[in-house]
């Protein structure tokens, strides 16, 4: 079980961030200070060090240097941004913003410790065959450096391109379909370059509203706008240094386009409200599921801007055209969700290893992993079978929590469309294009979503999968 050390001089938040560790099946010690955590604890022996990092004496950052290469993430408000990526630059792994949501925080501690593991094994690995002389050569299961599972040959040959293509600061566009792993590879470029111990930021572009992106990416002035009563550093200003990820990149709006083809033209930026303008040094990695050259070709994407990402294109495989790595996924999730409930003995029926063979998995890697996760907190035996799981070969592609409280038959509030709503033997995914392609022209995201009965992010990857593209006028623009 991973022990973990928490450095947090407010006592709430030190104890509320032990408790949703310890449910989560991690050994928890904690400190007031550096000085404490010094006095009663042997750092170096922790597996990962989350610690805020304003605290009374001496900062977070010190236990950098105290770890002696145990991992410390390092906490923050988030007007303190730019201490946070300074702190990067002295070694921290990485730093999440106070108030964080708690899954946030989970999946940075998972993220960080996988990555510990990923790179002991490979330490293990090379030092095991310097002892034993050259081994035959075999496929790369592991692929430690890269962290990513899969031996299949369309990932050897992406592993090798990441491998040529990472200690380069050339703009790299990852493809490939939702929940395939595209931040995954991204992740492994920015690892595997000169870069990696400066920050590598991450943004979903799709999950910002329009007219807060600019403001989120640049940064802004006080007074730039109704509700800026301060001045505050983009995202791409805390990228300076690293790498910045934008995944969905194709969910840009265009003005926020031009100003970031002025990054990467002129390696600089402009807040939102200032005249001033300043340097930035990033890499850019960006990501998508579309296809940019077709929407350049119809005005929705910025012919420029997509011949500065093109530079080097990455294609990442569907789940589905991966062979037997599906089943090598899943044993690595359940391996993983199992030692999260202390629980050893949890194998896949040979029905469910059929299933998941078989199962054409529309939602990739994220379904895969949601599925075993589920599967394991239900489980009441050693084996879990393919009904547990949830897979449905003929209705594969249809999620159901994705539709739960959808309204039967509602109009959406224009009742004059009324013989135009669809009938009782459509399938959901049918009643979804036509209630969404009906009522966009005259509601908003929210308003969508909210009569479909569900959340913004949900219409939004449906939208993806169905190919609907998101209105980009008729619509006032939600603040």
């Amino acid at each position: 079980m991973p022990h973990i050390l928490i450095v947090e001089d407010e006592t709430i938040i030190r104890s509320a961030l032990r408790r949703l560790l310890e449910r989560n099946q991690y050994q928890v010690s904690e400190a007031g200070s550096v000085q404490e955590a010094q006095e009663r604890f042997t750092i170096p022996t922790f597996d990962l060090i989350v610690s805020d990092l304003r605290l009374p004496g001496a900062p977070g950052t010190e236990l950098i240097k105290l770890g002696q290469g145990t991992p410390v993430l390092i906490m923050t408000s988030y007007a303190s941004l730019r201490s946070a990526v300074d702190s990067m630059k002295m070694g921290a792994v990485d730093y999440i913003a106070k108030p964080f949501d708690h899954d946030e925080m989970l999946q940075a501690v998972a993220r960080i410790l996988r990555d510990r593991q990923s790179v002991q094994a490979s330490g293990e690995a090379v030092a095991s065959k310097a002892t034993n002389g050259s081994a035959k050569a075999g496929p790369d299961n592991s692929n430690g450096e890269i962290g990513i599972i899969g031996s299949c040959p369309p990932m050897q040959d992406l592993y090798g391109k990441i491998r040529k293509v990472a200690p380069t600061d050339s703009n790299v566009l990852i493809q490939g379909e939702s929940g395939t792993g595209k931040e995954l590879v991204a992740r492994a470029l920015h690892n595997l370059s000169k870069r990696a111990k400066a920050p590598m930021i991450s943004v979903n572009c799709a999950a910002i509203p329009e007219s807060l992106i600019e403001s989120e990416l640049f940064g802004h002035e006080k007074g730039a706008f109704t509700g800026a009563s301060a001045g505050r550093a983009g995202l791409v200003e805390a990228a300076d240094g690293g790498t910045l990820f934008l995944d969905e990149i194709g969910e840009l709006p265009l003005e926020a386009q031009a100003r970031l083809l002025r990054v990467l033209q002129e390696g600089e930026i402009r807040r939102v409200g200032s005249v001033q303008s300043q340097k930035v040094d990033v890499r850019l990695i960006a990501a998508t599921h579309r296809d940019l050259k077709s929407l350049a070709k119809i005005g929705q994407f910025r012919e420029d801007l997509y011949y500065r990402l093109h530079v080097i294109a990455l294609k990442l495989p569907a789940l589905r055209e991966r062979g037997a790595d599906v089943n090598e996924i899943a044993n690595a999730f359940l391996a993983r969700q199992s030692a999260r409930i202390n629980r050893t003995d949890l194998k896949f029926a040979a029905d469910a290893e059929q299933a998941i063979r078989h199962y054409s998995w529309p939602g990739n890697v994220r379904e895969l992993e949601n599925a075993v996760e589920r599967a394991v907190i239900l489980s009441e035996s050693p084996e879990i079978s393919a009904e547990l799981l949830g897979i449905d070969i003929e209705l594969g592609d249809l999620e159901d929590d994705e539709f739960i409280g959808l309204p039967p038959q509602q109009g959406g509030g224009n009742s004059g469309n009324n013989n135009h709503e669809p009938t009782e033997d459509l399938s959901l995914e049918d009643y979804f294009q036509h209630f969404v392609l009906e009522h966009q022209d005259h509601m908003t995201e929210t308003e969508l979503a909210r009569k479909l009965g569900v959340s913004r992010k949900c219409l939004w990857e449906r939208r993806q999968r169905l190919g609907i593209p998101r209105r980009k006028t008729g619509v006032a623009s939600e603040s």
